[in-house]
């Protein structure tokens, strides 16, 4: 009760990430549904992730859960559909901020991560929303395939498409982890996009965006929801390759 007081007293309350099972889990192969999308939708309206057997890029904006195919379009994700990997909070936007000419994706990321810096908040978990008119953004989804012990980064370089949206408006999702948290998310910057009409979407490894608006939250707790399955447990989690998690958050298929 304490603790709640004191964050009402600085004019903000405590966030809270809600993360179903981990990285590392899904870098190593277990791309079971834990939850559905349904539940998920209970502890959070915004976020990302992914659908059981890594079938498309998770968009959650504005309390709805939206699915990004292998070819870059976007439909509503069923309310039953399996989640094996996802971060989702909800968003109060207790920073806001606007940005204009950004050539990249290292320029954004290093933008936001001074924001973070000057609030003291590099050791803390972020959500934030980036609604705003980009030059092109570059992005990639993938088709599902369910697996036992093969590794995303294997399933990927078979799966995954690169695609582009030239001049166009939408929304970026932007989860930052801790470096210390490395294994359980990736660490810094991990970014969805969604477009303004809600018909193209992806994960997302390079943008040009013109001007935004940024709303930020400072996360300070977390949930995660592991796995129930037996199953779970066979994996070796921490054999989880960080070079292949990095070569998979960037874009990468080599």
């Amino acid at each position: 009760m304490e603790k709640k007081k004191l964050f009402d007293s600085m004019g903000e309350t405590e966030q809270c990430m809600y993360q179903v099972s981990t990285l590392q889990a899904l870098a190593m192969g277990y791309n079971k549904a834990v939850i559905t999308v349904e539940d998920l939708l209970q502890h959070g309206d915004t976020g990302l992730g992914t659908f059981e057997g890594v079938d498309g890029e998770m968009i959650v904006v504005d309390g709805i859960c939206y699915r990004a195919t292998v070819d870059g379009t976007v439909t509503k994700a069923s309310p039953e559909t399996g989640v094996p990997f996802a971060s989702v909070s909800k968003l109060c936007g207790g920073r806001s901020f606007e940005i204009e000419e950004v050539p990249d994706i290292e320029t954004l990321k290093e933008i936001l991560t001074i924001r973070i810096e000057e609030d003291f908040g590099l050791n803390s978990m972020h959500m934030v929303r980036i609604d705003g008119k980009f030059r092109r953004v570059c992005a990639r989804s993938e088709t599902g395939q369910l697996t036992h012990h093969i590794t995303l980064k294997e399933m990927l370089d078979g799966n995954q498409q690169d695609f582009f949206f030239d001049d166009v408006e939408g929304t970026l999702v932007c989860v930052y982890y801790p470096d210390y948290m490395d294994g359980i998310n990736a660490p810094g910057w991990h970014l969805h996009f969604l477009s303004a009409d809600r018909t193209q979407g992806g994960h997302v490894f390079d943008i040009d965006l013109s001007k935004g608006q940024v709303k930020m939250d400072k996360v300070s707790r977390i949930e995660i929801q592991l796995p129930y399955s037996p199953a779970f447990d066979t994996y070796s989690l921490k054999n989880a390759s960080q070079d292949e998690i990095r070569q998979v958050e960037q874009g990468k298929k080599a």
